[in-house]
């Protein structure tokens, strides 16, 4: 878990925690070693079963913010942590964040972990190579923060920190990971 991340999952005993875009399931297990209890959630349904065999005893869904569950709608989360899967599988932004406000309960909070959006104009050596707006190239910042305020989120965290772990030569020189933390009111 990369520690941006870490530092912000304080006690998490007793929580309820829906991981969404939680993948193969590798931080999900983790989160709930830690005292959650966590839902994993992911449309792709060959990660799920991989999850599964993990953890079979954590509830493990086929499914999105976009299109959650009817027991998931009902505002009982006291964290969401949205992946980089999470919000790649984003067909529409307003509608993830509205599935994420209906998840979380009254005081619950958000935690999107995701690569910066500016990775995809950039190469390995990080010079320039795209369009930060070009239409296609991704949901950029101020998208993903205009979304979630307009789902009725308060901003409480923006952070723009170096690619973890460091893959790339230059990797302190641009913004490689993007913490965002809101909480439903």
């Amino acid at each position: 878990m990369p520690p941006a991340l870490a530092e912000r999952l304080h006690d998490l005993s007793g929580r309820r925690l829906l991981h969404l875009g939680c993948g193969t399931g590798e931080a999900t297990v983790e989160l709930a070693a830690l005292g959650a209890l966590v839902t994993g959630a992911d449309t792709d349904a060959d990660a799920l079963e991989t999850a599964r065999t993990l953890d079979p005893e954590l509830p493990w869904l086929l499914g999105d913010a976009e299109h959650l569950p009817a027991a998931l709608q009902r505002g009982r989360s006291d964290l969401v942590l949205a992946s980089g899967r999470s919000l790649a599988g984003a067909s529409d932004l307003d509608a993830w964040a509205a599935g994420i406000g209906t998840a979380l309960r009254s005081g619950g909070e958000l935690i999107l972990h995701v690569p910066h959006p500016i990775l995809v104009c950039l190469d390995e050596v990080m010079r320039w190579r795209g369009d930060y707006f070009a239409e296609g190239a991704g949901f950029r910042t101020g998208q993903i923060v205009t979304a979630l305020v307009g789902a009725g989120l308060v901003l409480r965290v923006l952070q723009e920190l170096p690619e973890f772990p460091p893959l790339r030569p230059q990797a302190s020189r641009a913004p490689g990971q993007l913490l965002v933390a809101a909480a439903k009111p």
